[in-house]
């Protein structure tokens, strides 16, 4: 997302990150840029906010969205009333807002706006953005940036929206995996070629988005996790994590998940697990392919 944010921009940026190997790398990959479009390592969230008008973060879970808008170095302490920020981390959505309207309270605009497509769509500035924001002026002022990482800007309404949208794609993607991991196993058991039987799925009405671009089965589809022993891509630690935030939903509003349910409680599984817990979420295939009865 970064890359092509860069790429596609003509201005100067200011990262930070806690990983420095990760800033290193960035600043490496572009040190051809570096004397028209200057990188600048910030040393904290705060100086991030001091130095650049348009902000976008993306982070693994609430506490740290929390920790880095709202702590004693957060970006609230740097901003001004020109800062516009862009969240693109998947939470909880009570949180979400809390620390958006935190942030618009100081005088400074702020949107969720998290995303799907996997690396292979951040890579190829394909993503789909779904936007939670206060007013159709803030989705309008972020489309031009969003549209340097993604292929569909979503305005899906106020603010925590695209948070909505984010569980519940995710929540259907994690049982379309686990119902196509299964169909896969089974029929590979049984005798027929995966290869076939993938191409059969996507021309049939077992077609899903992952037997279309993301089989979990090794060897039917390269430039996938599975075809590299399910490293890279989506984890299984981040998918139990966006099950948590779904069910969680779910309780708050009596809504009955009975297949999420069972999921959340199998990915809750695999991210505890030495074997997978650093592993793709496709990877439920292996699990369920080592497992059997």
């Amino acid at each position: 997302m970064a890359n092509n944010l860069y790429n596609k921009m003509n201005s100067s940026f200011v990262l930070y990150d806690t990983n420095k190997t990760v800033l290193e790398k960035f600043t490496s990959i572009h040190s051809k840029s570096l004397s028209q479009k200057p990188i600048h390592l910030a040393k904290s969230p705060i100086e991030v906010a001091e130095k650049a008008s348009i902000v976008i973060t993306m982070l693994p879970d609430s506490p740290f969205v929390q920790e880095v808008y709202l702590g004693k170095d957060g970006l609230i302490n740097g901003l001004d009333n020109s800062s516009f920020f862009i969240d693109s981390s998947t939470i909880d959505q009570s949180v979400s807002k809390d620390v958006s309207n935190q942030i618009i309270n100081k005088g400074a605009r702020q949107i969720d706006a998290p995303v799907s497509g996997g690396v292979v769509g951040a890579e190829a500035a394909t993503l789909t953005f779904m936007v939670g924001a206060a007013s159709e002026d803030d989705f309008i002022k972020a489309k031009p940036y969003l549209n340097h990482m993604g292929k569909n800007i979503v305005y899906c309404g106020n603010l925590g929206s695209g948070q909505i949208a984010k569980i519940c794609n995710n929540m259907l993607l994690a049982i379309s995996m686990i119902g196509l991991s299964e169909t896969m196993n089974l029929g590979i058991k049984l005798g027929m070629d995966p290869k076939l039987l993938s191409e059969i799925l996507n021309t049939s009405t077992g077609k899903c988005w992952s037997s279309e671009k993301y089989n979990p089965c090794p060897g039917v589809m390269s430039n996938v996790p599975s075809s590299k022993n399910y490293e890279g891509g989506f984890g299984n630690k981040l998918m139990a994590k966006d099950l948590r935030l779904a069910i969680n939903a779910a309780n708050l509003t009596n809504v009955t998940v009975i297949l999420a349910s069972v999921t959340q409680q199998i990915y809750k599984f695999l991210s505890k697990s030495p074997d997978y817990e650093n592993k793709d979420f496709s990877s439920i295939y292996k699990w369920l392919d080592e497992n059997g009865k």
